[in-house]
Order: C-alpha cells, then sequence, then structure tokens
C-alpha cells in the first residue's frame, strides 16, 4: 500500500451484509482511508490520502442530493 500508513484497525459498516460481501475501511496516518475486501483481510488494500477521501465523499454526497 502506497505511502499511506493504517492507524486504526479495518472494520466493516453495521450496515454490510450477512453474507460478508464487504468493504472494510481503516484511517490512515494522513487522515485519509484505507480500503479492503472483507473476504480477502490479507489481500491487497486501496489507499487515499485525506484530500481524495474527502472528494470522494463529497462527490458521494452530492450523487445522493445531500
Amino acid at each position: 500500500m502506497n505511502s499511506e500508513t493504517v492507524v486504526t484497525e479495518f472494520h466493516k459498516s453495521s450496515h454490510s451484509d450477512q453474507q460478508g460481501d464487504c468493504l472494510e475501511m481503516a484511517h490512515t496516518a494522513t487522515g485519509g482511508r484505507a480500503i479492503r475486501d472483507s473476504k480477502n483481510p490479507v489481500g491487497p488494500a486501496l489507499a487515499f490520502d485525506g484530500a481524495a477521501w474527502r472528494r470522494f465523499v463529497d462527490e458521494v454526497k452530492g450523487s445522493r442530493g445531500g
């Protein structure tokens, strides 16, 4: 995972389905997030710096009209 250092445990949303088809998220040292597939916890993770994560969240909120 590039220069992003994970500083919290990965966790699933309480809204995740019970089949295990979920993403897990952890906070990074730069205020960003790391995302991984819950079915493969030792597999690769995608890391986003803080600015990229905020842009993503803003876009998602904008697409929902909220």
